[in-house]
């Protein structure tokens, strides 16, 4: 145990020794600048939409500002920190170890936990903890994400060997991934996180190359685009009878029906909805100013959290959605661009698994908030406000730049 344990740790050069002494300052030596340099903008720029999103939540509650963005600052700085080490100590040997599936398991593990906390609109997805007059949630979902791509990195990537039983390839991953949707979905009532876990671990499952894998990959493309030409429907003029007969709680229901038409009832289950595409309309190009949003000041709901985006553009017009828009790119090229290169299909995986990530998230978030989709509750990662999902993308990002920090060593192929 003690020498597998050890290969997360292992030094091949001074230079690496010299880095690991100060992984707690910067990024090893071979990261990617660029992705680096885009999530410290994402950051600040998500802590200032953040500090102006979130005024209209404290009128009348002196202090209500300060902890909100002490919260987020606390966040960022883990983040950061575990971003930092990560990138200078993962190693692909870890997830051989016996260590990575007791790590798996206490993901599992932490999603059940949050079934002793009360319910937050209708869903029982956080942990709740107490500390100095704060109260901090931890949503393990989001934790889930980074672990799934993880666990079918661990038990599909690289892959040589052929197994009698062609199912025993994928076996492992089907239970930890299969228990994590299930829990989700039904135990937590998250339908949001629940799609996105599933997504990503469609298109990482399609990576590997594994000859006994391709009749399940063939399964999942057959399911993908059922699923696709469903919502296709579901989401037509001639889907509202299907929605109403589906076993959804009545919440989840009239998401469907508000992304369908948000004016039939605008000032009840259509109002945050409608209150996000008035923001549109209001910021133009250029916006109204900084600070300046009149929608945060009339009870719009979610405003510093699933729809920031909408506060950004009435703001900062389609120039400030660009400053999201931009580094988000900068990070998916790049994830994609190292992943085409490298032969090591459990690297591929992690880099192609965190552009997905993001990708999935930018889509559910800006459809929500535009009405092309119903309202999942999906973070717009790095800019909402939410430590969990924040640092939850910090992981996955320091783990892609360690793979790609070993691949232009030479240490992966």
């Amino acid at each position: 145990m003690t020498v597998q344990s050890s290969e997360l740790r292992t030094i091949s050069s001074p230079e690496e020794a010299s880095a690991k002494r100060r992984f707690f300052l910067r990024m090893p030596r071979k990261a990617d600048t660029a992705v680096f340099v885009s999530v410290l903008i994402l950051a600040g720029f998500g802590l200032l939409m953040i500090a102006s999103s979130s005024m209209g939540l404290t009128v009348g509650r002196p202090g209500r500002l300060a902890m909100i963005l002490i919260k987020q600052i606390v966040f960022l700085a883990a983040g950061y920190y575990f971003m930092v080490v990560l990138a200078n100590n993962f190693r692909l040997s870890f997830l051989k170890t016996s260590l990575f599936p007791l790590w798996a398991i206490a993901i599992g593990a932490s999603l059940l936990f949050c079934l002793v906390f009360p319910e937050v609109n209708g869903a029982r997805a956080w942990i709740r903890v107490p500390i100095s007059g704060m109260d901090i949630s931890i949503q393990p979902s989001e934790f889930t994400k980074v672990m799934v791509i993880l666990v079918i990195a661990a038990y599909c990537g690289d892959v040589k060997k052929i197994f009698d039983d062609p199912g025993d390839i994928i076996k492992r991953p089907l239970v930890f991934i299969g228990a994590y949707f299930l829990i989700v979905l039904f135990l937590q009532s998250d339908m949001g996180s629940a799609v996105v876990l599933a997504l990503i671990a469609f298109i990482c499952i399609m990576i590997p190359q594994h000859p006994q894998l391709r009749i399940f990959q063939n399964g999942i493309r057959f399911l993908f685009i059922l699923g696709v030409a469903a919502a296709l429907y579901i989401l037509s003029p001639f889907g509202e009878s299907v929605i109403r007969s589906l076993p959804l709680k009545q919440y989840q229901i009239n998401r469907f029906l508000s992304a369908l038409n948000p004016f039939v009832d605008m000032y009840n289950t259509g109002f945050q909805l409608v209150n996000g595409l008035v923001s549109f309309a209001t910021g133009g190009w250029f916006g109204l100013g900084y600070g300046n949003s009149v929608r945060k000041y009339t009870q719009f709901p979610a405003a510093n959290t699933d729809f920031i985006l909408a506060i950004v553009v009435e703001e900062l017009g389609m120039v400030g959605f660009c400053l999201i828009f931009i580094p988000y790119m900068i990070i998916i090229i790049q994830l994609f661009r190292y992943a085409l290169k490298m032969k090591s299909e459990q690297g591929r995986i992690i880099l192609v698994g965190t552009a997905i990530y993001l990708v999935i998230h930018c889509l559910f978030n800006i459809g929500g908030v535009t009405g092309l989709i119903p309202l999942t509750g999906v973070p717009l990662l790095m800019i909402s406000s939410g430590g969990s999902s924040t640092l939850a993308f910090m992981v996955a990002i320091g783990i892609s730049q360690a793979v790609i920090d070993q691949y232009r060593k030479g240490m992966i192929e």
